[in-house]
């Protein structure tokens, strides 16, 4: 895509050493990505490269803001959003992801491009339940963890609920 070129990295040009990038993500950049869980943001890309002979490191700085909808009242909210992330590009003779850090780019590899990492990690630190931030100091029952009986026994007394549950469960 035309327009992903503006992430390009062109790799053949780079010297052995460090260098520092800077992107801006805006809406465009997300209207790139089909089925995207983000349609609108203000972010920086802070990216410092370290070219060696057999690697490049890529370390990820991104920080600003997305619109999130609420899970619970379907209001949109400006979610401040701040995450680094490091990726090894280890040359080799296939492109492969070896892990979620680690990738292999072929020899001959010219330029990368890293629109797909700023998209991974945006999404990656977006939170799975997306409450409205007026919710924030709400206890959710569906978050307890129960780690031994004098929990289970805490919680029943705190909700007539898992009384008879627990009764329930008693009867079996």
């Amino acid at each position: 895509m035309k327009l992903l070129k503006v992430y390009d990295i062109d790799l053949s040009k780079l010297n052995l050493g460090q260098f520092n990038y800077s992107f801006h993500i805006d809406d465009k950049f997300f209207e790139l990505f089909d089925y995207s869980l983000v349609d609108h943001g203000s972010l920086r890309v802070e990216l410092h490269l370290e070219k060696k002979t057999s690697f490049i490191l890529l370390a990820f700085q991104i920080n600003g803001t997305v619109k999130l909808i609420c899970d619970r009242s379907l209001d949109t909210f400006d979610f401040d959003l701040k995450t680094e992330k490091e990726i090894v590009l280890k040359y080799g003779e296939e492109a492969r992801e070896l892990t979620e850090e680690i990738e292999t780019i072929p020899f001959n590899t010219q330029q990368v491009n890293v629109a797909r990492y700023f998209y991974e990690f945006i999404n990656i630190a977006i939170p799975m339940k997306k409450l409205h931030p007026r919710y924030s100091n709400e206890s959710t029952e569906d978050q307890i963890i129960f780690s031994s009986k004098d929990d289970k026994e805490e919680i029943s007394d705190m909700d007539p609920r898992w009384g008879e549950l627990k009764k329930l469960k008693n009867k079996e």
